[in-house]
């Protein structure tokens, strides 16, 4: 049961579903293996923000592709004054394969996504077919400048062209007028913001490790995974990539050089290519 979704311009609306008692905004494309998109957790992020080149490409490709606004993110239900933390995103995840895909799913993950596809994964192993990381957390590390400045964000024209130039991408040039604009008014959009601060209230660096899977349980992953990382990443940073890739048995690890925690924006042609090629193996 869907209705359309009154939110953000044309381009970005996607359907209301029913996940178990929440009106979930999810797009939806192509047709064939399923591929859920779950997207990271920076100021004004969407669905569609964080996709809008992966998913026409991955369903152009012969996948069904679903992407989602998280609990407390987009254009997804707010419960009046209830706050959405870990164990809510995960069995939002879990949910979202059992009740909408209806079957398991393979799983692409950005930097929080990354994170509950990791725990889903360890937690559900018979959801997950395979799974692609990009710039995930999900483990313990120092909380960085940039995470701390995105997760504090408050919302002007400024700040959001910092979040890209000097936190989100390499190259500054990225922050062009168009995208620092449509970032900063998926921001303001009614509760967005209330929504976000509310998230992770400082003191932040202890919500990396309530974000994050015990070593042994991620040991236990048999879904083949592979992981991206840009080698400039000022979020999250590179160690973490690394560490994964010696804990899950059946990983492997792409790294670029000249990119920061936007890998899907800053290296989206190849980016796209190779998750593709990934996800061939799981149909």
């Amino acid at each position: 049961m869907t209705t359309e979704a009154a939110a953000g311009s044309s381009v970005e609306k996607g359907e209301f579903v029913n996940v178990r008692g929440f009106q979930t905004h999810i797009h939806t494309a192509g047709t064939g293996a399923p591929i859920v998109l779950i997207h990271g957790s920076g100021p004004g992020v969407t669905a569609w923000a964080n996709w809008r080149s992966t998913l026409p490409f991955l369903a152009s490709k012969g996948f069904h592709v679903y992407a989602y606004d998280i609990l407390g993110f987009g254009y997804t239900e707010r419960k009046p004054g209830e706050r959405y933390h870990y164990r809510d995103w995960v069995d939002q995840l879990i949910a979202v394969i059992e009740d909408v895909v209806g079957e398991p799913a393979m799983l692409l993950g950005n930097s929080l996504g990354g994170a509950l596809s990791l725990r889903v994964a360890s937690e559900r192993p018979d959801l997950v077919r395979r799974m692609a990381l990009m710039g995930s957390g999900g483990l313990e590390f120092k909380m960085s400048p940039s995470l701390e400045a995105i997760w504090g964000y408050t919302p002007s024209i400024e700040n959001m062209h910092a979040m890209i130039a000097e936190h989100f991408a390499y190259d500054p040039a990225l922050a062009t007028r168009d995208l620092v604009r449509m970032r900063y008014e998926a921001s303001m959009q009614p509760g967005f913001q209330e929504s976000y601060a509310a998230l992770f209230p400082a003191p932040r660096e202890p919500w990396i490790a309530k974000l994050s899977t015990p070593e042994d349980d991620i040991r236990k992953i048999t879904a083949p995974t592979l992981l991206f990382h840009g080698r400039e990443d000022k979020v999250v940073p590179l160690s973490v990539s690394y560490r994964l890739l010696e804990l899950i048995a059946d990983a492997q690890l792409h790294v670029f050089g000249k990119c920061g925690h936007w890998t899907q924006v800053e290296r989206a042609a190849e980016f796209n290519a190779l998750a593709a090629l990934f996800f061939e193996g799981g149909r």
